[in-house]
């Protein structure tokens, strides 16, 4: 998949084009995905447009906190088989462009999109005047086929980003794997950490989120983690290890129940399945130790009846 990140400066021919901010890459936005796929075989290419917002440009702090990151979007859309994601600049130039010019220079100039596929609320252009309407003005005009998708609901409820946010706050993890048709989940880069869990028998791979992150609240979880293509149970704390001194950055610590290979500068990916409890603090190592006994057991169970 090409990636185009932060410029303006690219041509494209012949698309077949989604666009949206795609945060969470949800059952709703992968309706959207489905349907550029599907153009391929027509040979256009699938392209996913979307912004690059510099943190100063939110409208606010919320917006930092991202389902996925640009990267783990990036490893989505991928292994989704999109040909091309575009992460636009999001400037004050870009802001301010009138709703036909977005038409004419992007869709059109840049893009030379031939299918249009959006959801029914999509909204572009300077103060958001652009909207499904004016795109199917404008189809017979540039001469692109316009799809709309209405939002998917779960039981009459609409699947959105805000409301996968709110699951995510409340560490409703099977409900947030409902919403979003697969586990939420952490990727990034192992890193060296204190291995204080090796002293007590629990030696623990170590992730530092990026701080745009959203994480679920802190504790300790059921998870899957992905290392090379191959995925493996074990159990997750998200927090700052408040027993062993409280570390300056949330941290995502995993003990893998079968894996034992050395994981430092691996990309992995972790998937998180069901809260246990929330981050405790503990008087001793050995009080630590006798309740990630518990944890291991019921984490252990949990996959047996869940037949892995």
């Amino acid at each position: 998949m090409e990636y185009i990140a932060g410029r303006a400066d690219f041509q494209l021919k012949r698309s077949a084009v989604t666009l949206g901010k795609f945060d969470g890459l949800h059952l709703g936005h992968q309706l959207l995905l489905n349907k550029i796929i599907e153009q391929k075989k027509r040979g256009l290419n699938a392209v996913v447009f979307t912004f690059l917002y510099h943190p100063g440009k939110l409208l606010s702090d919320r917006e930092m906190e991202l389902i996925y990151t640009e990267e783990e979007k990036q490893h989505i859309l991928m292994e989704y088989g999109l040909d091309v994601m575009i992460s636009f600049p999001f400037t004050e130039e870009t802001r301010s462009m009138e709703p036909k010019k977005f038409i004419e220079d992007i869709l059109i100039n840049k893009l030379d999109a031939k299918y249009i596929v959006v959801g029914s609320d999509f909204c572009f252009g300077r103060d958001r005047r652009g909207n499904v309407k004016m795109l199917e003005e404008y189809a017979s005009v540039y001469g692109y086929e316009l799809e709309i998708i209405e939002k998917k609901k779960i039981e009459n409820e609409e699947i959105s980003s805000s409301c996968i946010r709110e699951q995510i706050g409340k560490g409703i993890m099977e409900k947030v794997q409902e919403l979003l048709g697969r586990p939420f989940s952490v990727r990034g880069e192992v890193l060296h950490g204190r291995k204080i869990g090796r002293t007590i028998g629990f030696p623990t791979t170590n992730l530092i989120p990026d701080k745009t992150k959203l994480l679920p609240p802190d504790g300790v979880y059921i998870s899957l983690t992905a290392i090379e293509g191959k995925e493996y149970p074990g159990i997750t704390n998200i927090g700052h290890n408040p027993t062993v001194g409280t570390t300056p950055e949330k941290r995502v610590e995993t003990f893998l129940f079968d894996y034992d290979n050395d994981l430092y500068g691996k990309f992995i990916q972790v998937s998180f399945l069901e809260r246990m409890r929330g981050e405790e603090t503990f008087h001793s190592l050995d009080e630590l130790k006798a309740q990630m006994d518990k944890d291991m057991d019921y984490g252990r169970e949990y996959f047996q009846n869940k037949g892995r």
